[in-house]
């Protein structure tokens, strides 16, 4: 893991637990296998590996996923978890009712 990533996602994502207090909290990035349908949407970072936010898969729970295991994990196909670049930060509330439609 580079210095300069994690530099990045610290800039990016506000540090765990301080919007836990928030009723519509911002989504800050977006990780996704581009061979499946799982996608982890990231609100929250401990500023190393540790992060809390949306993860879609089986079912869509809000809970804590790694950085390790993002960059760990393969998809079916052997592909690996990527991040969408393109992704803007967007509500939660307004996520879900996006997702949910």
């Amino acid at each position: 893991m580079s210095t300069h990533y994690l530099r990045e996602l610290r800039s990016r994502l506000p540090p765990l637990y301080s919007t836990e207090d928030q009723s519509d909290p911002l989504i800050q990035l977006k990780f996704f296998t581009p061979d499946s349908n799982w996608t982890w949407y990231a609100i929250e970072f401990d500023g190393e590996d540790l992060f809390f936010g949306l993860v879609i898969g089986f079912e869509a729970e809000l809970g804590y996923f790694r950085l390790s295991e993002l960059q760990n994990v393969k998809g079916p196909l052997g592909l690996p978890i990527e991040r969408d670049l393109f992704f803007s930060p967007v509500s939660f509330v307004t996520h879900s009712q996006i997702d949910c439609d």
